[in-house]
C-alpha cells in the first residue's frame, strides 16, 4: 500500500511536498526559502540554480535540516554517471534523478553503494506526450507505454524510485510495488495555469494515485504567499487517504 497520511508525522507529511526552487539566482532562492520557513522541509535544485551556484547553496539548505532533491537527470557514459552519483552523494542529498535508460541506471546504483542517496529514474518528461516522443524520433507508442516499460527496467535494476507524470502513478505503482517513491511533478493546485506541463493534475489526485512526493514550483516561489501557498498543498496532502 502506498503511504497513509493518518499514519505519517507532521514533518514527514511536509517531507512529502518538494518544492522546485525554478529560479535564476541563489539569493532569490534564499528569500524564497526564508518566506516559506518551516512551512517547507524539501526542495528541488534543477538546472536553473544548479548552474547559478546552487549546489553550494544546496549544502547550505542540508546544514540548515533541509532535504534536497537535485533534479539533475544524469545521463552519460556508465563510469561518467557513476563517478557523479558517487560525488552527489558526498553531499548528502536526498533524491538525485537520471534518466530512465538501463546502462545510466546501472551505474547510478553503482555511484550510491554505501551512501543513504536515493536514485530516481525520470520515465519520460511531463512536458512530452505522444506526439513529442515521435518528432524525437520514437516509433509511435502511447507516452504512458514507455513510462510502463521503463519503470519495470528501474525495477529490475534497483532503482529507488520513478519520476513521471501523476497521471500515470498508479499504473507505475502496480508495476514497481509498495515500497518504492513514485514522485510526481507537473502538479497544478485548482485554478493554477498549466505551463509548459502537459500531463497535470492536483496535489490530491496526485496522492490518490499512488504518488509519494510531489514537485511543485510555479504555484509557490511565484505565489504572492508562498508559504501560504505550501500550507494549502500540505494540507490538501494531510487530507487525503492514500
Amino acid at each position: 500500500m502506498p503511504l497513509s497520511s493518518e499514519s505519517i508525522p507532521a514533518r514527514d507529511i511536509r517531507d512529502r511536498l518538494i518544492i522546485g526552487l525554478d529560479l535564476p539566482s541563489v539569493e532569490e532562492a534564499r528569500a524564497v526559502v526564508k518566506r516559506i520557513g518551516d512551512a517547507g522541509t524539501f526542495y528541488k535544485i534543477g538546472y536553473q540554480l544548479g548552474y547559478a551556484g546552487g549546489l553550494s547553496f544546496a549544502e547550505e539548505l542540508i546544514a540548515e535540516g533541509k532535504k534536497i532533491f537535485l533534479d539533475l537527470k544524469l545521463h552519460d557514459i556508465g563510469n561518467t554517471v557513476e563517478e557523479g552519483v558517487r560525488s552527489v552523494a558526498r553531499l548528502g542529498a536526498t533524491f538525485l534523478t537520471v534518466h530512465a535508460y538501463p546502462q545510466t541506471m546501472r551505474a547510478a546504483v553503482a555511484g550510491k553503494a554505501g551512501s543513504k542517496l536515493k536514485i530516481l529514474a525520470v520515465t519520460v518528461l511531463t512536458s512530452y506526450d505522444d506526439k513529442d516522443l515521435v518528432e524525437a524520433g520514437y516509433a509511435p507508442v502511447p507516452a504512458a507505454e514507455l513510462v510502463a516499460k521503463r519503470a519495470a527496467q528501474a525495477r529490475d535494476i534497483g532503482i529507488d524510485g520513478i519520476v513521471c507524470a501523476a497521471t500515470e502513478a498508479a499504473s507505475v505503482r502496480a508495476i514497481v510495488g509498495p515500497e518504492r517513491f513514485i514522485v510526481t511533478p507537473g502538479i497544478r493546485p485548482a485554478g493554477s495555469e498549466a505551463g509548459d506541463q502537459k500531463r497535470v493534475v492536483t496535489p490530491g489526485d496526485a496522492i490518490r494515485n499512488g504518488a509519494t512526493h510531489l514537485v511543485v514550483a510555479r504555484p509557490i516561489v511565484k505565489a504572492a504567499d508562498p508559504r501560504a501557498a505550501a500550507e494549502a498543498i500540505v494540507n490538501e496532502i494531510a487530507s487525503v487517504q492514500s
